[in-house]
């Protein structure tokens, strides 16, 4: 299959040329069709499957040739599904009646700043040969609202953000949500995990009936199978969920170790291998800050990358991470989120997910593109009970090194 044959326009497939895409991605050839013919969709995908283009081409085609005010579909009452939030409510954070210059298209929506960003970067991309230029805004948390809200400044065709900087910009009158014609819910699952439960109930209830609605998550738990059921009219299921395992050029580790000797382990591997980019998850923002001394006090180029860090510091920390002034990463999971480096060497879980489809999300950083990478768990013997759990939910099952002296 194609890029051509999926019913691109010829400036988006210049865009996806010169971005050297190879082929579509069995979620972007399942996708991008349906999408195109203005269906709902519910697609389950991993990490590293290509979501973002899945819905990305397709939107930026629809706005580019309807402008900012697409014919709008009927459809049934979505704001049902969130009844907490009160029609007084909602008047009450629509913008005033005049403010159609703050109007928005297109909706994504997603859980952390660093995967805004980044689809953000993607929309532009990918829409910089259209005749029509595609206005693309970023608003997250962690930085001034003051910027954003002059940005919103004669609208937007398409806002990626969060959840919670989304409703301080419409209670501030600006922003307009009631001519939203496409919304998109990126990795729905952390959506909901990461506790913006009740604020996507109320971003929900702020937009209009007729849009049409497209979820991605890599997981469906009841939650997640509970909005997708309400929220969307008869969906098309995409479900590519086992790409990212499955992966033949991720290769997977998994190495018995004492827990006091874990660092020492990692300084190993870095060592021995030569890994130029690192992805290390650990569990607590303060892991990450103790174990990225450690490294740097042996003379690696280490970082710390976690929710508690300023925006500017994450930003920071991950444009050096890409550039290769920084080769090893100590993230946590919810900061690591969103995070796409192009020849990402290895993965390590110095601690293990909690949760056994985090062990997908972590793995899927690297081996991208075609690339190699490698995946290394650390195991000691009060996870390795855990670590089952993991290879059984997730379908493997992998041998445990042990590296002498660890």
């Amino acid at each position: 299959m194609l890029f051509s044959e999926l019913g691109l326009c010829p400036e988006l497939l210049q865009a996806v040329a010169e971005a050297k895409y190879p082929s579509p991605t069995p979620v972007q050839v399942a996708a991008i069709p349906p999408i195109l013919r203005a269906r709902d969709v519910q697609a389950c995908a991993q990490t590293g499957s290509g979501k973002t283009a899945a819905f990305a081409l397709p939107m930026l085609q629809q706005l580019a040739r309807s402008g900012r005010n697409p014919e709008k579909r009927q459809r049934r009452d979505a704001g049902r599904l969130l009844t907490r939030a009160a029609p007084t409510e909602r008047r009450a954070r629509e913008p005033p009646a005049g403010a159609s210059d703050r109007r928005v298209s297109g909706l994504v929506l997603v859980p952390t700043r660093e995967l805004a960003m980044q689809v953000a970067d993607a929309f532009r991309d990918l829409g910089r040969y259209l005749p029509r230029p595609i206005k693309v805004l970023t608003v997250i948390g962690g930085i001034s609202i003051n910027p954003q809200m002059m940005a919103l400044r004669g609208g937007a065709d398409i806002v990626v953000g969060t959840p919670g900087r989304l409703l301080d910009l419409a209670d501030h009158n600006a922003i307009r949500l009631s001519e939203v014609s496409m919304l998109v819910l990126d990795e729905a699952d952390r959506l909901l995990d990461e506790g913006f439960a009740d604020e996507l109930t109320r971003v929900l209830a702020l937009l209009p009936e007729g849009r049409q609605n497209l979820l991605f998550s890599a997981t469906f738990p009841p939650a997640v199978k509970s909005l997708a059921d309400l929220l969307l009219r008869d969906p098309v299921h995409v479900d590519v969920a086992t790409v990212a395992t499955t992966a033949p050029d991720i290769q997977q580790r998994s190495i018995a170790v004492d827990p006091e000797r874990r660092t020492q382990l990692l300084r190993h591997l870095l060592q021995h291998h030569g890994w130029e980019r690192t992805l290390v998850f650990v569990a607590t923002k303060y892991a990450t800050e103790h174990v990225a001394l450690k490294l740097q006090r042996l003379g690696f180029a280490a970082r710390a990358l976690h929710g508690d860090l300023s925006q500017g510091a994450r930003t920071q920390a991950l444009a050096d991470f890409k550039a290769g002034r920084v080769r090893v990463l100590l993230a946590t999971d919810v900061a690591a989120r969103g995070i796409d480096v192009v020849d990402l060497s290895a993965v390590v879980n110095f601690d293990l997910p909690r949760s056994t489809a985090d062990y997908v999300h972590r793995i899927g950083r690297t081996g991208r593109a075609g690339a190699s990478g490698v995946a290394v768990s650390f195991v000691s013997p009060a996870t390795e009970a855990h670590f089952r759990l993991i290879e059984k939910r997730n379908r493997f099952r992998l041998e445990r090194e042990r590296v002498s002296g660890f």
